[in-house]
């Protein structure tokens, strides 16, 4: 359920101490429900794992009791405060301040920051949850939250302690976007056409070059940025790169205009320019040559977040249309009652349930402690393309009305398109799973 709405956050660091750890599991919960997750801070974590299957073992398809009051708050938000607004944003392409504060404030978001960073560190599994119900309500507001999820994670996986403490815990203090900065106008899937250079000066580099289409990009504390450190053309792609924190208030930093997209449209969306951007060495992840790894290695447990979020848009446009053909009458009965648009249901309802299952799979692997690029990226690429078959026959379901901006699943199917673009298109998702696959038949 929704907590209440907090002034003020106590020290997370006050809150690891021997009592607060023996009286963790008992009241967890309790506290949860009467304050929101927020309050819960280092606690959620130690009371319940974040598999779904560790209660059991084998197959298990049951959350437990944390999952279900984070999905029930995750849920409760959407319905209740995202879902009124939405389309507000979307015909203004406002920033959503108050709902990301929000979403904030009740422990929604920057799930993945590790507790010794005043994080919850969550699961992936458990951001899933969160992320599906956030979609539910609106995919924009998602892309922006799940953006910090995309940012954060080269920190997260390489970062040392330093770089975690200063730049992960002040986004537990307050409601701080940040950015993944490599997408450049000449160089999206194609990420070993970087432009972006960094030349070391001393104990600094200095950072030249042009990114776009970055998500969050206006509105970022910093960013994770990618650039070229071996000025050797031939270097492989694997050594050529150093992924960078950069402060976004650094000298030199110029984001541009605000995208207007087809949709998903109060996500920012911005191109920047770097222009002698001075970094210091100590901002470096793990060393030069390290960025591509880093960059690539953040996908795997971000994808099936992407994933849960094509599936809440998915479930969303399933959910409009079947009230919608139990409400409206064709040929003297309900739509629902043609066999014509009960079988697309039918069909939409089939894609729904798999692409969870999906996103659900990639999610348990990676919490386990596997490799589950092959799981993330069907993951991604199923519910990608699901989210705009779905969405496209919820129109089809609503005919006419379908087709105006007064019902809502015209804005559904702009916001689907994305999701087969971002974060790896479905053909770069496809190559993947095709190499991943091949790679178990080579002796």
């Amino acid at each position: 359920m929704v907590g209440t709405l907090r002034t003020g956050r106590p020290s997370v660091y006050k809150l690891k101490t021997a009592a607060m750890s023996a009286l963790r599991v008992s009241r967890v919960l309790q506290h949860v429900a009467k304050q929101g997750w927020r309050a819960q801070s280092t606690a959620t974590h130690t009371a319940s794992s974040s598999s779904p299957a560790s209660s059991q073992p084998g197959y298990n398809f049951e959350l437990s009791e944390q999952q279900k009051e984070f999905q029930a708050t995750a849920r409760k938000f959407a319905r209740e405060e995202i879902i009124p607004a939405a389309a507000h944003y979307d015909r203004t392409g406002e920033y959503p301040v108050p709902l990301i504060r929000r979403a904030w404030e009740l422990g929604l978001m920057n799930g993945h920051i590790p507790e010794d960073c005043g994080g919850l560190n969550l699961g992936i599994f458990d951001t899933c949850l969160i992320t599906e119900e956030i979609a539910y309500g609106c995919t924009g507001v998602q892309t922006a939250i799940e953006a910090n999820s995309l940012g954060q994670m080269p920190v997260i996986i390489a970062g040392n302690e330093t770089q975690k403490k200063k730049y992960l815990g002040r986004m537990t203090e307050e409601p701080l976007m940040c950015a993944y900065c490599v997408t450049e106008p000449g160089a999206g899937s194609d990420v070993a056409g970087l432009k972006t250079r960094a030349v070391k000066k001393g104990d600094e580099y200095i950072i030249n070059g042009q990114k776009m289409w970055i998500t969050n990009g206006g509105k970022a504390n910093w960013y994770f940025l990618l650039a070229r450190t071996d000025p050797d053309p031939k270097a492989s792609t694997g050594k050529a790169f150093t992924g960078f924190i950069v402060d976004a208030d650094a000298p030199g930093v110029q984001p541009g205009r605000k995208e207007m997209n087809m949709g998903q449209r109060c996500s920012d969306t911005r191109g920047i320019v770097f222009e002698d951007v001075r970094v210091p060495a100590e901002n470096v992840l793990i060393g030069e040559g390290a960025g591509f790894k880093i960059a690539m290695g953040a996908f795997d447990k971000t994808r099936p977040p992407v994933a849960a979020g094509a599936v809440g848009l998915a479930q969303r446009a399933l959910d409009e249309a079947t009230k919608y053909s139990m409400e409206r009458r064709t040929f003297g009965k309900l739509l629902a009652e043609h066999q014509a648009v009960s079988f697309m249901l039918a069909e939409m309802a089939m894609k729904v349930e798999l692409a969870r299952l999906g996103y659900q799979r990639a999610a348990w692997e990676v919490d386990s402690g596997r490799r589950n690029t092959y799981y993330a990226s069907i993951a991604k690429a199923f519910a990608g393309d699901i989210a705009n078959q779905v969405a496209s026959d919820a129109v089809q379901i609503f005919g006419g009305n379908g087709f105006n901006s007064d019902y809502p699943v015209e804005k559904l199917m702009r916001d689907a398109k994305i999701y087969q673009i971002y974060e790896g298109t479905a053909q770069i998702q496809r190559l993947i799973i095709a190499r991943e696959h091949f790679g178990k038949y080579k002796m």
